[in-house]
């Protein structure tokens, strides 16, 4: 019959349990959005989503882990823009190429940075402030939660665009970085929105730029490095659902359509909102070419300002 030579057909995606990988440690802003997904997709596809920590190396321990697990669908990682764009460049043994060893899948949102001073410093905008640089130099100061971090390429980018001498003073991670900024041992920082929003609330921070291409909704009279004659200046910590390099294409895009669906439902955009992340669909060839773009410009500004990490 027709029918005799019928290979038995595999079962549906997903008939099994779903492993999401996290790079970072619990509670962090990766993590929180990971859990959202996960559990959205288990209810809308009745498979449990098991959220995977796996810390360290700027999230690449996570990412390897990623990289080399089988490409079926089964095995996820909520990347990052650190995991995937900047630390396989400024790393002297990646352990991955986030290009060849990964697939695409969904870009979920970003949030964006913020150059901010303490309000008792007087530059009140950027020119004042690249003035203050030029006139001390080496005694500007500015803060980041690690080397290789958002933070740190996005003050290199600004010390190379500007021709000054600011210092990089890099820490533990973003609350250390802000207590001293507040205390006033650190001149400036381009933090998370979410890190820093509430401090500029309090009037204790004043925001003098953002670094996305567009102003931001809750501060529209804080100017883009873009509009002050910066446009390479475009940083964000971002958030992109990836798998193993080889997981079929249907069962990309099937995760592609359910996710992106998901981060438009109102209470997962109202939740990412109160995150400070902004969500932006993309398809995995988007969300690709994407990630080219990010990889080639954090290669150059780490090549430049001579950023290594290992």
């Amino acid at each position: 019959t027709a029918y005799a030579n019928a290979q038995p057909s595999a079962p549906a995606y997903p008939s099994r349990v779903i492993r999401l990988f996290v790079g970072f440690a619990p509670g962090g802003g990766t993590d929180i959005i990971a859990r959202m997904l996960g559990a959205k997709l288990a209810e809308s596809w009745g498979q449990q989503v098991i959220v995977d920590n796996r810390p360290g190396a700027t999230g690449m321990i996570g990412a390897a882990a990623v990289a080399r697990a089988a490409p079926d669908g089964y095995t996820l990682l909520m990347g990052h823009v650190n995991s995937q764009a900047i630390a396989p460049s400024i790393s002297q043994k990646p352990p991955y190429d986030p290009l060849r060893d990964f697939a695409c899948v969904a870009y979920v949102g970003f949030v964006p940075n913020v150059l901010v001073v303490r309000t008792s410093t007087p530059a009140r905008n950027v020119k004042e402030l690249v003035a203050m640089a030029r006139a001390h130099p080496g005694e500007v100061t500015f803060a980041s939660p690690g080397v290789g971090s958002t933070n740190h390429l996005a003050g290199e980018m600004f010390r190379l665009a500007n021709g000054i001498d600011i210092v990089h003073v890099p820490y533990k991670g973003s609350s250390p970085a802000i207590a001293d900024m507040l205390g006033g041992q650190i001149v400036m920082n381009f933090d998370a929105m979410s890190s820093v929003v509430h401090y500029i609330r309090q009037g204790r921070m004043r925001p003098l730029a953002v670094t996305t291409a567009e102003r931001d909704p809750q501060f529209p009279n804080v100017p883009t490095l873009r509009e002050l004659g910066l446009p390479e200046l475009e940083v964000t910590n971002w958030y992109g659902v990836v798998a193993p390099a080889a997981t079929p294409p249907e069962i990309v895009a099937r995760l592609n359509a359910e996710l992106n669906r998901i981060i438009q439902l109102p209470d997962v955009k109202a939740r990412l909102g109160e995150l400070g992340t902004r969500t932006n669909p993309m398809t995995p060839d988007q969300f690709t070419a994407f990630l080219k773009t990010e990889i080639a410009k954090y290669a150059r500004v780490a090549k430049a300002a001579g950023v290594r990490m290992d």
